[in-house]
């Protein structure tokens, strides 16, 4: 006899104190850098950071969006990565943004991580787009800790670590 697995064991019980631990990281790093900085790039072609930021938000929403959720009403245009660039209107799509994921993983059922689902004409299940997402978030998170350390911003929660 096989013993019945939980799959909301292992990996998944940690994703939602995960998630919330590079959320928290994501806003804080967002309101330190000033809004001047989020013109900055590391160089041409090179997203800026408040593209980074954006694609974040856009993501999160694109991938949320193949399990089952709609995207927002108010993603319109393929060009947001671009055109919202004031901190303000960045933050509030990447606080949006994170809030969804948070909200729809909090309704995930155990029966509905196997799913298949298609990204970009492959195949993938609901539990791997949940990870898609958490590793994603978490790769571009990478990023803008160093795009701030070139600019002199110390992340929030790395001040006074080693003193």
């Amino acid at each position: 006899m096989h013993a019945q697995v939980d799959p909301l064991e292992g990996v998944w019980q940690g994703y939602d104190g995960e998630w919330l631990h590079v959320s928290r990281q994501l806003v804080a790093l967002a309101e330190a850098i000033p809004a001047e900085k989020f013109a900055w790039r590391p160089a041409p072609g090179v997203r800026s950071t408040s593209e980074v930021f954006m694609h974040i938000a856009l993501a999160n929403f694109y991938l949320l969006s193949v399990t089952g959720p709609k995207m927002p009403a108010d993603m319109t245009s393929n060009d947001l990565e671009k055109t919202v660039t004031a901190k303000p209107e960045v933050i509030n799509w990447l606080k949006r943004s994170l809030d969804a994921v948070k909200s729809a993983h909090a309704g995930v059922q155990p029966a509905d991580l196997p799913r298949k689902v298609k990204v970009n004409k492959v195949d993938a299940t609901v539990e791997g787009m949940y990870l898609r997402i958490i590793v994603h978030a978490n790769e571009h998170m990478g990023q803008l800790v160093a795009y701030a350390r070139m600019n002199g911003i110390v992340p929030p929660w790395s001040e006074g670590a080693g003193k």
